[in-house]
């Protein structure tokens, strides 16, 4: 084998890691359409579940993620997509990753720790 196994799952997760920082982006969906354009293109391009269709990293707010690294894990059912990060957010709430909400175990509170990259409103306008 070599790539991924779509006949597992139609959709399998893909991890977004900063090449530079090492830093976790985001969580996202290809199929193997999003896969196949990834590769050919070198822009990420994920499997929007809740559009139904292809989402094209950055189609609305720019901020692309440009492919330098791709693997896969040993069950062939997941991936992990090292980018370079244009426009300096993955996060569509304005922040560089995705996750920027910290959970204290111990209380059970949440903190941000990221810091805004761009207002989702002035992006978005919906």
């Amino acid at each position: 084998m070599s790539g991924p196994d779509f006949s597992k799952s139609d959709l399998i997760p893909v991890i977004a890691q900063d090449v530079d920082s090492g830093e976790v982006l985001m969580l996202a969906y290809m199929n193997e359409e999003a896969y196949s354009e990834t590769l050919q293109t070198g822009r990420v391009c994920y499997y929007s579940r809740s559009r139904q269709r292809l989402w094209r990293k950055g189609e609305e707010s720019g901020n692309v993620q440009e492919m330098k690294e791709l693997y896969y894990d040993c069950d062939a059912d997941t991936l992990l997509v090292k980018v370079n990060q244009i426009g300096g957010a993955a996060c569509h709430e304005g922040y560089k990753s995705c996750f920027f909400r910290r959970i204290d175990a111990a209380t059970g509170q949440t903190t941000v720790v990221g810091e805004r990259v761009f207002d989702p409103a002035e992006v978005y306008k919906k």
